[in-house]
């Protein structure tokens, strides 16, 4: 699917573009020193089926440098151009070298083919932005490392493949980063954080 350059589909993305966006990186950064504790993420506008969230985090960490894979149900004409146009980001159609991946639910059953860096470069691989209905509607989840305090109770509604595919995927510091936005919340769950379901460790 190519790209179209008309302005028909641009939109704007925030109301104050730079206070916006400054608010919405924090936030983003917030998500993943905070680990499983929401932040609110809510000043950029919807876009297509993409939440304030989910588009908020596209507009915080995208950039010319930063190569995107779409889930289809987000690879429309409409997200397209406005990523492009106010983000610049190369959509790609391999996943093995995209930076960004933005997923739906329909995606989480496999995550083989995005990269999860390397021993030398572990920073260069790939995260994944999620985005879900909700994130307080699944069950209880014990997540324990840098950022928490003790054990964080977390009950994002996802699979169990989505954890069997995330420790697959995981040898720190080797692993894959990922966000979860709804509506106007993120969370988010770096690579070096132990997520455990019952007693059982999941990731």
């Amino acid at each position: 699917m190519t790209t179209p350059h008309s302005s028909h589909w641009l939109q704007p993305a925030f109301d104050d573009p730079v206070l916006d966006a400054q608010v919405s990186f924090r936030a983003a950064l917030a998500a993943l020193a905070e680990p499983g504790l929401a932040q609110p993420m809510a000043r950029a506008h919807t876009l297509g089926d993409l939440t304030p969230a989910t588009y908020g985090l596209c507009l915080a960490f995208l950039d010319s440098d930063t190569p995107l894979w779409l889930a289809p149900r987000f690879d429309t004409p409409l997200i397209r151009a406005n990523l492009a146009f106010h983000c610049g980001c190369p959509i790609v159609a391999e996943r093995e070298i995209a930076l960004f991946a933005l997923l739906d639910e329909s995606e989480l059953d496999d995550l083989s083919d995005f990269d999860n860096g390397s021993e030398r470069y572990p920073d260069q691989s790939c995260t994944l932005l999620i985005q879900l209905d909700d994130l307080h509607a699944g069950p209880a989840l014990r997540w324990r490392g840098p950022g928490i305090k003790d054990v964080r109770s977390v009950s994002l509604p996802l699979p169990a493949s989505f954890w069997q595919q995330r420790q697959a995927r995981n040898a720190f510091p080797r692993g894959l980063d990922c966000f979860f936005a709804a509506d106007g919340e993120v969370i988010g769950l770096p690579r070096s954080t132990h997520v455990l379901i019952e007693t059982e460790e999941a990731a």
